[in-house]
């Protein structure tokens, strides 16, 4: 098997090779003949066609690997492949031309000036580094046919005339075309740089990048600019609300598309956007509790109706043709807003697809209005984002707890100088806080503490959702403590904590401190709330992301590597086995008779069971190795740099430690048995599946020798039956 793969390996590389080089042996071969003055002349009398067929083929097949390299030409490649890629394409067209002057009359024939037209094209249309030596390629072939054994009489004397013709051509097109090229290139960049221009300046008309932060903000008042804003946010709310409900109208052949807002009070819907064919519309506010409107909003999911009587739509005051309703109710989180209706005049009721497409429509028009506060309140807070863009740019691109915790610092110290900061985490099942980061003065022995302090000014902060001291200044700190009594955090005068909020949950709490007195101005406070909100915002996704990461990696139930995780690390292991020249042993382990654990006990107790066996192997374990549940009772170790002397040792403690282990159950106590078979690479099997193939035979044979043993793979002495 392994002969017939490496036989098969041997054939794909020699395919390879001739793929890659029989292009460049044409082109040699090509030479050669030209050389000797091969091809004949079938202008002459006598001329050999067996020769001039001959031609054709070589001039054929010349063309078939021209057309490949064509038709392959998109693939990516490297620079360097690229040019040579190019260089061999020039060359086989080189070599096809003269072929073809060769049987037509060589130098003297009547189209022999297509070789200047040829090296103009190589010349143009390559870098320079690619057609200069393709120009000088050219020279080469006139040098063969002028000067070879088989060239024409004459010959030699043109070459200088011919050569010099071709290097004027090739001089010319550089001088000219490459600079027309690069005029143009000019050109279109300049171009393009008016058109990026001409957007940015639309995108501050639009407001999507920031006017305030202009000179012209700082000239009015905040009431003029928050009037300024509000005027663009409404203006550009509408035209995009008038584009969504004319799309789903046009989208699904609509009579009415229309967007009613309900007022403060709940009883009132509002016209906000409208698009309709129909004649007979009402006009002014519509009361929340008429028609279909009502059922839609007590609800609170879409309604769809056939042929519904004109009495339950309260937004047409006269007769009008209607053969079906939808209407989609508008939520802001569980907060309803209004309500998206559309009719036809004629067709069936609407389908599902359809109704699921008002939904995404209704979302959609949330969304943007929700986008639009965003951005009144980036604009609002646009000199603190100023002050630590960079800041806020590293917690956006921060994955990790870690990362938050460090660009949390960066963005605070963009702000203001502090002598003391941390962050807790909060936990609300039972109140705590856990010191996640923590650095300054005081801060030493903080990380990963623990505090239930309700006096303190963490737990206030997380009570009341507020950042305190209101004025930043610690007056109390002999009498009030940031987490709780316990602390040594003592000697500051300024103090700022400040809640991680995310829709309008706590995640936790954000301390900075200073030595000195009147560390967090107004200003300051303001702009450290922006960094909170931000830090709140990375957390959360930071939270996420290592959530999904131990979903994706680990077993829910015992905490260790996954199997797929576990064969995408045991590869690793073993690739890195292989460069490096180092052993690698599995251990395979299976709990004995573990069904009758779970049949006797049931399986919350094997599910005890399964966890501390799971813990014994993550304890007995370094690092660098890897622990695995391999399924259902299964689980697997691998050990870098293991022989199997040392696997087999590190199996009977696990052995011996799980089989000293008590099991608790409401039928008594009870003890486990592990049975555990070992295999090492490379002595037992080179590949991946071998390992485990002999690994897994290896414990087959210590669950058939009377279990509660270690066998390593391939040992012969007969197995002793456990007593």
């Amino acid at each position: 098997m392994r002969t017939h793969k490496l036989c098969n390996r041997a054939v794909f590389e020699v395919r390879r090779a001739f793929r890659a080089l029989w292009g460049t042996a044409l082109v040699v071969g090509v030479v050669a003949l030209l050389w000797q003055g091969w091809f004949s002349d079938l202008r002459r009398p006598g001329a050999d066609y067996a020769r001039a067929v001959a031609a054709a083929l070589l001039a054929g097949a010349l063309a078939i690997k021209v057309a490949a390299r064509v038709t392959t030409g998109q693939r990516r490649r490297s620079p360097r492949r690229e040019m040579l890629s190019d260089i061999e394409l020039g060359l086989l067209l080189l070599s096809a031309t003269y072929v073809f002057l060769s049987v037509l009359g060589g130098i003297t024939s009547p189209i022999y000036p297509l070789v200047y037209a040829l090296v103009s094209f190589l010349v143009t249309f390559h870098p320079l580094k690619t057609g200069a030596p393709l120009a000088a390629a050219a020279l080469g072939f006139e040098a063969v046919l002028a000067f070879g054994p088989g060239a024409a009489p004459g010959a030699a004397l043109a070459f200088p005339a011919h050569a010099g013709f071709i290097g004027v051509f090739a001089v010319l097109n550089v001088a000219f075309l490459h600079a027309e090229v690069a005029r143009q290139r000019r050109e279109h960049r300049k171009r393009l740089d008016a058109e990026v221009q001409s957007m940015r300046e639309e995108a501050r008309d639009f407001r999507l990048i920031s006017p305030g932060l202009g000179a012209e903000s700082r000239l009015r008042t905040r009431a003029e600019e928050e009037e300024k804003l509000s005027q663009g946010s409404i203006e550009t709310i509408h035209q995009q609300l008038l584009h969504t409900v004319e799309l789903l109208r046009q989208s699904l052949g609509l009579k009415t598309c229309a967007l009613l807002w309900l007022d403060g009070s709940g009883e009132k819907l509002k016209l906000k956007e409208l698009s309709t064919s129909a004649q007979n519309l009402a006009e002014g506010a519509l009361s929340a509790r008429a028609g279909v409107f009502a059922a839609v909003l007590r609800e609170g999911r879409p309604c769809a109706l056939e042929s519904p009587r004109l009495a339950l739509l309260p937004y047409y005051q006269g007769p009008e043709e209607v053969a079906a309703f939808v209407g989609v109710p508008i939520f802001e989180g569980k907060t309803l807003r209004g309500l998206l209706v559309g009719d036809r005049a004629i067709g069936p009721v609407f389908t599902a697809a359809e109704i699921d497409l008002f939904v995404s429509a209704a979302a959609q028009i949330m969304r943007i209005v929700q986008s639009e506060r965003v951005f009144q309140a980036v604009e609002r807070s646009k000199h603190e984002h100023e002050r630590f863009y960079r800041a806020s740019t590293a917690l956006n691109r921060a994955l990790t707890l870690e990362e938050v915790y460090v660009a949390a610092l960066e963005g605070a110290r963009g702000v203001c100088d502090f002598d003391f900061a941390a962050i807790a985490a909060f936990d609300q099942r039972d109140g705590g806080h856990v010191i996640s980061m923590a650095m300054g003065e005081g801060s030493d022995g903080l990380l990963g503490t623990q505090h239930r302090d309700a006096a303190s000014v963490a737990s206030m902060v997380v009570k009341n959702k507020l950042a305190l001291p209101v004025s930043g200044e610690w007056r109390d700190h002999h009498e009030t403590h940031i987490f709780d009594t316990g602390e040594r955090i003592k000697g500051f005068e300024s103090l700022y904590v400040l809640p991680l909020l995310v829709k309008d949950e706590v995640l936790g709490t954000f301390a900075i401190a200073a030595r000195r007195p009147g560390a967090f101005s107004s200003d300051r406070r303001e702009m450290l709330g922006v960094v909170a909100n931000q830090v709140a915002i990375s957390l959360q996704n930071g939270r996420m992301v290592q959530s999904l990461e131990e979903q994706a990696t680990t077993d829910g139930l015992t905490g260790l590597v996954n199997h797929r995780t576990f064969q995408e690390r045991f590869s690793a292991m073993l690739g890195r086995a292989d460069r490096h020249k180092f052993r690698v042993a599995m251990l395979l382990t299976d709990i004995d008779h573990f069904k009758k654990v779970n049949d006797t006990y049931g399986h919350p107790t094997g599910d005890a069971v399964l966890k501390r066996v799971a813990a014994i192997l993550k304890a007995s374990a370094r690092k660098i190795d890897i622990v695995a549940r391999y399924g259902g009772e299964e689980f697997a170790l691998v050990l870098e740099g293991t022989d199997r002397a040392g696997a087999r040792q590190l199996a009977e403690r696990i052995r011996e430690e799980v089989a000293a282990q008590i099991f608790e159950s409401s039928k008594g106590p009870f003890k486990a048995m592990l049975s555990l078979g070992v295999a090492v690479y490379p002595d037992d099997g080179k590949a991946k599946p071998d390992i485990i193939a002999c690994a897994d035979q290896a414990l087959y044979a210590a669950k058939h020798g009377g279990r509660n043993r270690t066998v390593c793979h391939g040992e012969t002495t007969a197995l002793r039956v456990a007593i």
